[in-house]
């Protein structure tokens, strides 16, 4: 088991917070053997461009020689610099970028915390744990291994190169600096790609120590989310008082409301028709100990009460309270509101729901909720683009 009971993965908040302060996980070696990376892939263009360079310069020697003047030395050196610059430049530009790039790979997280003054920092116990650390093994461990790598390499290279330029007796000088110049390039590429392993093993090594560090505590966990999305208690609380709210708000508009159709006793859904604000709305609904509710406000306020069984069912499944009911249903729903208004207001001693005298025909089929809130939002934007 971790230490301190610290077993849980770090949460987002969390690892947002060690970004914010600099801890993540990075490895110095990237940069550096990519940049050598980038040198090796550029030296020969480079030094192909630098010869041609002092080859030009050479080329104007018999010239000053034959009329050795100042002016003429000095036309003859003037564009060397400039020549030299454009012949660095990509070489510089080159290594300076993968340099950058190594660093961006790994994630840019500006922060101001590595560059303030800890005190902390100059307590020496810390310093002295941290010399026989595992970190400090690893540092060792990784110092040797790029040694050992150039060792090898250059040790290879010496047993290849040195028999061709010594044992073969006098070499012209072209093929020597060509042999010289291919084991460099030899050299830095097998450098290169052993650096950049090692750099791949130091960011996961680095990585798993960092996450090990953020690692929390199930309590930590519980606390984080208290602080964030607040207590679960007093979410709770607040949901149940803005449930009350809701149906507190819902049993006022029953008083106002033309009809209650219900199932008779599991379903109860309230409808005002209000001629200048459109189609008939559904201004209350419940089931159960809410639908009693509904029936026995109803009944207090002299508001006629129809059972409907599949007509309530349907209107409690595809509309939300405050909203119209779908163009499907308008048949159904004003043949319900003429036979209330032909019976008048019911009685307030009136208790059982009234039947309607007629038969009914089968309802419509009318789309799930979702479709109808999206054709009531486009209707919506047809109706405002025609004001």
């Amino acid at each position: 088991m971790a230490e301190d009971g610290k077993t849980e993965k770090p949460t987002p908040k969390r690892l947002r917070e060690a970004r914010r302060k600099g801890q993540i996980p990075r490895t110095q070696d990237a940069a550096t053997w990519l940049a050598i990376a980038a040198a090796a892939a550029m030296l020969p263009h480079t030094v192909s461009g630098l010869a041609d360079t002092f080859r030009t310069m050479l080329g104007a020697v018999p010239t000053v020689a034959a009329d050795p003047t100042a002016a003429r030395a000095v036309d003859a050196v003037a564009q060397l610099p400039t020549a030299v610059l454009a012949a660095v430049a990509p070489f510089a530009l080159a290594t300076g970028g993968a340099a950058v790039l190594g660093h961006a790979a790994q994630g840019v997280y500006p922060s101001g915390k590595a560059v303030r003054v800890d005190l902390k920092k100059l307590n020496p116990v810390p310093g002295i744990k941290r010399m026989f650390g595992f970190k400090a093994w690893w540092e060792a461990l990784k110092s040797l291994l790029k040694v050992l790598v150039i060792a090898t390499v250059v040790y290879s290279l010496g047993r290849t190169l040195v028999p061709q330029l010594v044992g073969r007796g006098p070499v012209p000088l072209s093929q020597t600096v060509e042999l010289t110049f291919g084991g460099i390039e030899t050299l830095l590429w097998t450098a290169t790609v052993a650096g950049l392993l090692i750099a791949l093993g130091d960011y996961a090594v680095n990585r798993r120590q960092v996450m090990k560090k953020l690692r929390m505590s199930q309590h930590e966990i519980k606390e984080e989310a208290k602080q964030s999305e607040g207590d679960p208690t007093m979410k709770g609380a607040i949901r149940a008082r803005q449930m009350a709210m809701s149906r507190n708000r819902m049993l006022t508009a029953v008083v106002d409301a033309d009809v209650v159709l219900v199932n008779p006793t599991h379903y109860a859904v309230a409808l005002k028709y209000t001629p200048s604000k459109g189609a008939p709305r559904v201004v209350a609904k419940g089931t159960d100990h809410l639908a009693f509710k509904i029936r026995e406000k109803a009944r207090e306020n002299r508001v006629a009460i129809v059972e409907d069984k599949p007509l309530t069912r349907l209107l409690y499944r595809v509309c939300d309270t405050d909203e119209e009911i779908p163009a499907e249903l308008y048949l159904a729903v004003a043949r319900i509101l003429a036979f209330v208004m032909s019976t008048g207001k019911p009685r307030r001693s009136s208790s059982a729901p009234a039947r309607r005298p007629f038969t009914a025909d089968p309802l419509p089929q009318v789309p799930n909720r979702s479709t109808l809130r999206v054709r009531r939002a486009r209707e919506n934007r047809a109706a405002r683009s025609l004001r």
